[in-house]
């Protein structure tokens, strides 16, 4: 069985709890998760198939669900749409001569979130033996492919052209730019409080005064000047494009250590701050095993003096964060901040933190029901708690229930988890980014969905695993990088840096496609199902579109293994009506990997995309 969280148990449900569905326990069947396939060879011998089905009632929220049976590629018994509470749905099948049958559980339309789902006393009368086969073709080992070019040696600057800060707190904004070195940076009307280090391009100090104002950056080397005016807004909102950065718990999980962070630090300076990345992320493992006399959290061990990170971190022109949790403990077992909130948040503030990721862990010890706004209280408390100290940090509420990203924006968060953890499988990827399109409306400068982390690059250690390369063919991983610019998705890297390949790194140094998720528009993502895949858009603040085109197979199930290969290496065509997008005339088309224009096209735009690839263009239409 092949599912989209978790792994299957045998007569248990998905959390290894007995079977229970609408009150009734039940002794044999299958616990599964959403979006889940499982396929059986009959060859005619099955005559007949009963069982039932239902969602567990080890669900904390209700998350909708469908369960379906499929008889050679046809859909012969569904149950229709079914959540937790209700009672379990019989199905009672007569089969002749089917090859094969297909057991599938689908989403709801809500995502994937809560869709605990149960088979039940599911009993085949058959004339000889039917065999389980595989569902999901055999990944090809395909090559990596690098589509980005160099950066020119000219300056270039790659800053987000708008920044947000709270009037009387600290100012951190780095010159980002591309070009050959040594470079010498300048600012065109710098708002009094500010000052520049003209050799490394930090720009630091403190706006008191409420306001707008327009710099204009400037960087320059033997071979030329480069020019870019950034919007300061001084004012309630910070976070303007969404936070990237890098965190550390999907390579190095609870084993993370001060000398980890420096190095990923240092990387960062060298390789990527020049193209827009700047925090420095610290997740679950840093915490003491008790509190101080005072109350204080304290780093352990590995974490001597934060304070002395915080100011190196700030020195390279990056930015620094750290996690915790609203309940008694972390995820990781570590101590959290419920009844501590405010004091953790001068602690913070105190040594220099600018992000918090705050994951809802145990506090079920303190609310075993949870509801929408018994979730949503303490996340209330620890953003009261943020308000209240002289400095900016940026705020994201982790997962806790479906729909958090109609109450997080209420809760003061600058981002949520909108998904359970992701891993570097494609199928997971899939299952979480391509449902995005039902919290995509609420985004907007500050606010943002976050699908997680990025799984490209060495990772593992954090899911209890050796350092492995990503899983994702390259094809799924620059699907991968794509739909999350086009989500407006904060960008976190989750590898290893200090042993990063050529491949990931031009993953991660495009300019044009991190312009698509750093836009100042932060306009939401739109999703166009078509055949071979989906469409995702989004309308960009110079009056282009980047659009993605993507080869998605939700449901896929491989009915003959014979056929896996010719699948995997075969183009799919897909194509746009610019009507659609209420474009008209000619429309200029730039493949935004390559960073090359493809042509003028009037109409439509037709592509080939490759096996879960991407074809990722922005449509601008022709000035004459």
């Amino acid at each position: 069985m092949y599912q989209d969280w978790g792994a299957p148990m045998v007569n248990r449900s998905i959390l290894g709890t007995q079977l229970s569905v609408a009150g009734i326990k039940y002794k044999r069947g299958i616990g599964t998760h959403s979006i889940s396939r499982f396929i059986v060879r009959l060859d005619g011998k099955a005559k007949f198939l009963s069982g039932q089905v239902g969602a567990d009632d080890r669900n904390d929220f209700a998350g909708k669900m469908e369960f379906q049976i499929l008889a050679d590629q046809q859909i012969i018994w569904r149950s229709g749409l079914m959540q937790k509470g209700m009672p379990a749905k019989s199905f009672n099948i007569t089969l002749k001569d089917i090859k094969k049958l297909a057991f599938l559980v689908t989403e709801g339309g809500d995502g994937i979130m809560y869709d605990h789902a149960d088979w039940l006393n599911v009993r085949f009368e058959t004339a000889g033996e039917v065999v389980p086969e595989a569902v999901m073709p055999e990944p090809l080992k395909n090559e990596k492919y690098i589509l980005t070019p160099q950066p020119s040696p000219k300056p270039k600057i790659n800053n987000a052209k708008v920044f947000g800060v709270r009037p009387g707190n600290p100012f951190l904004l780095t010159i980002a730019a591309t070009g050959n070195r040594p470079m010498s940076f300048s600012v065109q009307n710098m708002p009094e409080g500010l000052e520049l280090d003209t050799q490394t391009g930090i720009i630091s100090g403190m706006l008191i005064k409420p306001g707008t104002y327009s710099m204009i950056l400037q960087a320059k080397n033997e071979l030329g000047t480069d020019a870019r005016v950034v919007r300061v807004q001084v004012g309630d909102e910070i976070a303007l494009t969404p936070p990237m950065g890098w965190n550390s718990w999907n390579c190095w999980g609870l084993k993370v250590d001060e000398q980890k962070v420096v190095d990923a630090a240092s990387f960062m300076k060298e390789k990527l701050m020049n193209h827009g990345w700047s925090y420095i992320n610290i997740d679950d493992g840093w915490e003491a095993n008790k509190r101080s006399a005072n109350g204080d959290l304290e780093g352990n061990e590995k974490f001597p003096d934060f304070k002395r990170l915080c100011d190196s971190i700030h020195e390279m022109g990056l930015k620094f964060g750290i996690y915790s949790s609203p309940g008694p403990r972390t995820c990781g077992g570590h101590l959290g901040s419920y009844g501590y909130e405010d004091m953790d948040a001068r602690t913070w503030a105190d040594w220099g933190v600018d992000y918090l990721k705050y994951d809802y862990c145990y506090y079920s010890e303190i609310a075993p029901v949870p509801t929408e706004e018994l979730i949503k209280e303490p996340y209330i408390v620890m953003r009261d708690a943020l308000d209240g100290v002289p400095r900016d940090i940026v705020y994201c509420v982790g997962f806790g229930a479906p729909n958090v990203w109609n109450w997080a924006r209420e809760a003061g968060g600058n981002q949520w988890r909108t998904t359970r953890d992701i891993t570097d499988e494609w199928n997971i990827v899939r299952s979480i980014g391509f449902f995005q399109d039902v919290c995509a409306p609420v985004t907007r400068p500050g606010k943002y969905n976050d699908p997680d982390m990025l799984v490209v690059g060495k990772l593992g250690m954090g899911w209890g695993a050796n350092v492995h390369e990503s899983y994702l063919t390259p094809d799924e991983q620059y699907s991968h990088i794509s739909l999350w610019c086009i989500l407006s998705s904060p960008l976190l890297i989750g590898c290893d840096m200090s042993d990063m390949d050529d491949f990931t790194l031009n993953l991660l140094t495009n300019d044009e496609v991190i312009g698509v998720d750093q836009d100042p528009a932060v306009m939401p993502a739109h999703k166009i199902m078509v055949d071979n895949g989906q469409i995702w858009y989004k309308y960009l603040e110079d009056g282009s579109i980047a659009v993605g085109f993507f080869h998605v197979d939700p449901y896929f199930i491989l009915w003959n293994k014979e056929e896996s290969e010719t699948i995997q290496k075969k183009k799919y065509d897909m194509s746009l009506d610019f009507a659609f997008l209420n474009l008209s005339g000619k429309v200029v088309v730039r493949d935004l990997w390559r960073q090359k224009d493809l042509g003028t096209f009037e109409n439509n735009f037709s592509t080939e995309v490759p096996y879960h690839g991407v074809t990722f263009v922005k449509l601008t239409p022709a000035t004459n």
